[in-house]
């Protein structure tokens, strides 16, 4: 049934003091609405701003930004200097960058934590050029040493020596002078690489090795070592990889308090580096335990991504019993485990398809049983960690893409995002280059060791081989694979800026030769810095914490000198780190020089 319309008389009608009642009512609500939509516009107030430089942020979507705003220890903005102004509250701090240049924090993508802090502790021999200076050197150490004290050092390398020693068996000097210089102090110094060392004649007495101990040596033999003899069957001093351990177990171990030392100078030295998180290349559960203290007193101030090492199979084994331990901290974390799978080239340890040009009777050598690199890749896998194997040689390197490979058949879901890694990759078979990007795999590089080894590592491989498949990185590149660079300290000083040079220029330090070794395989700029940033951080599955300069991520920044991408690579290796932010809060700053 159909309403009947009303009449005029019944229609509703306001009088006027009814409407200004409503307009108030309206009014006030538009009030309160415009104060809550201010409420939220409000911007969380910054505990630090910087801007007034350039800011690299290897976010592809904003390559660069003109300021940048923290709180909480993470950024919460990236972008223009007018933008930024939103973020400044009473109690925030301000950093000009007066024209500098910032990137995201530094990453050392492979390194030895407390070998970089002993190097400070112990004889640092990475300087010396003969023989005769090294021998030195050990002289002044005897000379404040106790009767009877180890004398240790690291960083020698014979063929960066300018003057070789008048005798030297199979490439390597012989140990008569250096006893002589220390005839009661046991001395055993490291070769750069870490995979030979260097014994005087009372070191080897206390281990027990001389002209008729050939059968002592048997176990290491086994397992990849070798000591050097001369044509009499003397032992020349000379101890190649595990044949380390038959000198080394000699040595006493270190007190807690010169470990707790070693580790200071350890994130000291990255600090002064612009090194904000640091990948450990294979820690003890002595070291692990020392870290775990650090951050339990609130002293760890360099994030650490630990793999374990594999000399302690116990360790790996408890760890992928309970799964890997990684730190909502951000600030230890524990889910690799390192293999030491062949040795060096400068040792000629690396593992080769062919013979040593410079040693035509040796191929090198794997250190660890191909199988315990299997039954390690799948159990890792299983459990969730990442394996990371040290890979030299053209055959190391083959013989653990085919374990990574079969470990992954067997267990593909898993593998999808496994990121295993071989450290160094320094030598390989232009047929398992494509393998890398195909399997996932990830080469971690040290660009810095071009810089040092070119110039003689062509002596051991030929150049052929040099040409065809070292130091391959803008091949891998092109492939699909990323790339982590690192210095693997103290096998090289950790400066970044000198891998960064040898990443884009292929030179020696002395800017040698003339348009780099081999220069089609240079890195651009942006891809060395990413490989020091964004994709370091994928390599330790990071790239949502850390690596780019985006908002949430950790606050981590490297202040330069200079602007590394831009400034002509004649002047690159004057660059220094003038500052270095960790969550937020300056760790270092470099003191202003006071001209005299």
């Amino acid at each position: 049934m159909e309403r009947e319309p009303r009449k005029p008389s019944e229609l509703v009608t306001f009088r006027p003091h009814c409407k200004k009642e409503i307009m108030k009512k309206v009014l006030t609500l538009f009030l309160i609405a415009t104060v809550f939509a201010g409420c939220a516009e409000k911007k969380t107030p910054a505990d630090l701003i910087i801007r007034g430089g350039k800011i690299y942020t290897m976010n592809a979507q904003q390559p660069e930004v003109e300021a940048v705003a923290v709180a909480g220890g993470k950024i919460i903005y990236a972008g223009d200097a007018d933008g930024v102004v939103e973020f400044q509250g009473e109690k925030t701090n301000s950093i000009d960058l007066k024209g500098r240049t910032m990137t995201p924090g530094l990453i050392e993508g492979h390194g030895h934590f407390m070998g970089l802090g002993f190097n400070e502790l112990d004889l640092d021999l990475m300087n010396v050029k003969s023989y005769e200076e090294m021998v030195e050197t050990v002289k002044l150490a005897v000379a404040k040493a106790e009767p009877g004290q180890w004398i240790i050092g690291r960083g020698w390398h014979q063929d960066k020596w300018t003057k070789k020693p008048e005798r030297m068996i199979k490439g390597f000097q012989t140990h008569e002078l250096l006893s002589a210089a220390s005839p009661d102090n046991p001395v055993y110094l490291k070769h750069a690489s870490g995979h030979a060392g260097f014994a005087n004649a009372k070191a080897m007495q206390l281990a027990g090795v001389n002209q008729l101990s050939v059968e002592k040596l048997s176990k290491e033999m086994n397992e990849g070592g070798e000591i050097l003899r001369d044509e009499l069957g003397n032992p020349t001093g000379i101890f190649n990889e595990r044949a380390q351990s038959l000198i080394t177990k000699q040595i006493p171990d270190e007190t807690e308090e010169r470990d707790a030392r070693a580790m200071e100078l350890a994130m000291e030295a990255c600090l002064r580096n612009g090194i904000t998180s640091f990948h450990d290349a294979g820690a003890s559960r002595k070291s692990i335990d020392l870290f775990h203290k650090f951050k339990k007193e609130g002293k760890l101030n360099t994030r650490l991504y630990v793999m374990l090492t594999g000399f302690d199979p116990t360790l790996v084994y408890e760890y992928i019993r309970r799964g890997p331990e990684i730190d909502k901290e951000n600030l230890l974390t524990i889910r690799s485990i390192k293999l030491n799978c062949d040795g060096a080239l400068g040792s000629r340890g690396a593992w080769l398809l062919e013979p040593y040009s410079d040693r035509p009777d040796f191929s090198g050598m794997a250190t660890l049983s191909m199988d315990t690199v299997l039954k390690i890749s799948k159990e890792g896998l299983k459990g969730g960690f990442q394996v990371c194997s040290h890979a030299i040689g053209d055959r190391a390197n083959r013989e653990i893409l085919d374990r990574y490979e079969a470990a992954f058949k067997e267990n593909p879901e898993k593998a999808r995002d496994a990121r295993f890694r071989i450290e160094h990759a320094q030598h390989i078979s232009p047929a398992d280059l494509p393998r890398f990007a195909k399997l996932g795999v990830i080469p971690a590089i040290q660009a810095i060791h071009l810089s040092s080894d070119r110039p003689w590592a062509i002596d051991r491989l030929g150049e052929k081989r040099i040409k065809e498949g070292a130091y391959m990185w803008q091949t891998l590149l092109k492939s699909g694979a990323k790339l982590v660079n690192g210095t693997d300290v103290p096998v090289e000083p950790i400066n970044p800026i000198a891998s960064f040079y040898a990443s884009v220029t292929r030179k020696t330090l002395q800017g040698q030769p003339e348009g780099g070794y081999e220069p089609a395989e240079k890195m651009t700029r942006e891809q060395a810095l990413k490989s020091y940033t964004l994709d370091a951080a994928y390599g330790a599955f990071e790239e949502n914490l850390k690596g780019s300069i985006e908002v949430g991520k950790l606050a981590d920044f490297t202040v330069f000198s200079q602007d590394i991408m831009k400034v002509e690579e004649n002047v690159l290796l004057s660059t220094e780190v003038v500052m270095t932010i960790f969550g937020g809060k300056v760790l270092f700053e470099q003191k202003k020089r006071v001209d005299n």
